[in-house]
C-alpha cells in the first residue's frame, strides 16, 4: 500500500498543500517492510526538493526546517536511479491530459531547443552554440498540446538541433504508440531528419516558418507552445543555469519542475 499522507505544516510557499500532496502520496515508494523505518515524512522530503529547484539554494544550504540536505539528495538521486520521477512524471502528465478530456497519450507535439549557460562546478561537460552565442548546454525538449513534457535530452550546446532529435526520440516509440505529428521550426528543416523521423517511429515533422514579410516579433502556430513550457522552467531559479554535474541530474529536475506544475493544476477545483 502506498504511504499514508502525513500531517506536515505548509513552511514556504513552494511546500505542496493538502490537495496537491494527495495527488502525490499514492505514486510514491512505500515503506520497505524491512530494515530501519523512515525519518522523515517523505512529505517534507518532497518539499525539499521543490524548495532547492524554486529557490536555487546549493542542497548544503537547505533550512533547518528541512532533513538534513544529505538525506534529501539521496533520496532524490535514488529515486532518480530507480526510475520513479520518471512514473511519477508520466502518471501525473496522463491524469492532467484525461481531466483536460484529451487522451491518455497524444498523437502530436512540438519540439524546440534552448540553450543555458554552465556554472564553474557544471562546465566539465559544455560546449558553445554559436546561433545563441551561449557556452554552456542545450536543453531538446518534446512537448504535447499542452504543453506537458514528453521527451528531454540535455547536451553540449555545440549539439545541432538535428543531432539532438535524434538523441532525444530514439527509443520514443514504444512509449508514445499514438504520436504521429511533430511540428517544429526551421532549424529542423531537411530531408534526412524527416526520413529518419519517418523510419524511426513512422513520425511526419511539419515545419513551422515565418511568416513571409512581417518583421519583428510574431507568435508562430503551435511553436508558442513549447516556448511557452521553457518559459515555465524560467521560473524555478535552479533551472536559470546548468549547475548540475550530471546531466542525468539535470534532466530529472526539469521533469521534477513539470511534476510540481502538474500537481498544481490537478489540485485546482474543477471549474
Amino acid at each position: 500500500m502506498p504511504c499514508s499522507p502525513v500531517s506536515v505544516s505548509v513552511l514556504y510557499l513552494c511546500d505542496l498543500t493538502d490537495a496537491e500532496w494527495t495527488h502525490l502520496a499514492p505514486l510514491l515508494p512505500a515503506p520497505a517492510r524491512r530494515g530501519r523505518p523512515r525519518s522523515w515524512p517523505l512529505r517534507l522530503l518532497v518539499n525539499a526538493l521543490f524548495y532547492v529547484l524554486r529557490t536555487g539554494c546549493a542542497w548544503r544550504y537547505l533550512p533547518r526546517e528541512y532533513p538534513p540536505w544529505q538525506t534529501t539528495y539521496a533520496t532524490f538521486r535514488q529515486w532518480r536511479l530507480h526510475g520513479i520521477w520518471q512514473r511519477v512524471h508520466e502518471a501525473l502528465r496522463r491524469a492532467v491530459r484525461l481531466r483536460a478530456g484529451r487522451h491518455a497519450d497524444p498523437s502530436a507535439a512540438i519540439m524546440d531547443s534552448q540553450s543555458v549557460k554552465t556554472t564553474e562546478e557544471s562546465g566539465g561537460i559544455k560546449g558553445y552554440d554559436g546561433g545563441k552565442q551561449v557556452k554552456g548546454r542545450k536543453r531538446h525538449v518534446l512537448v504535447d498540446t499542452l504543453g506537458l513534457l514528453l521527451s528531454v535530452e540535455v547536451t553540449p550546446a555545440n549539439t545541432s538541433d538535428q543531432a539532438g532529435t535524434r538523441r532525444l526520440l530514439i527509443g520514443l516509440k514504444p512509449l508514445q504508440p499514438r504520436l504521429e505529428l511533430i511540428w517544429a521550426d526551421g532549424s529542423y528543416s531537411g530531408e534526412p531528419l524527416a526520413t529518419w523521423c519517418a523510419t524511426e517511429g513512422a513520425w511526419r515533422v511539419e515545419i513551422i516558418k515565418p511568416t513571409p514579410h512581417v518583421q519583428g516579433f510574431v507568435v508562430r502556430p503551435w511553436c508558442w507552445i513549447v516556448e511557452r513550457t521553457l518559459g515555465w522552467w524560467g521560473r524555478q531559479r535552479r533551472l536559470s543555469k546548468d549547475y548540475e554535474r550530471k546531466l542525468q541530474t539535470r534532466e530529472t529536475l526539469l521533469k521534477l519542475a513539470m511534476i510540481r506544475l502538474m500537481l498544481r493544476r490537478l489540485a485546482r477545483s474543477p471549474a
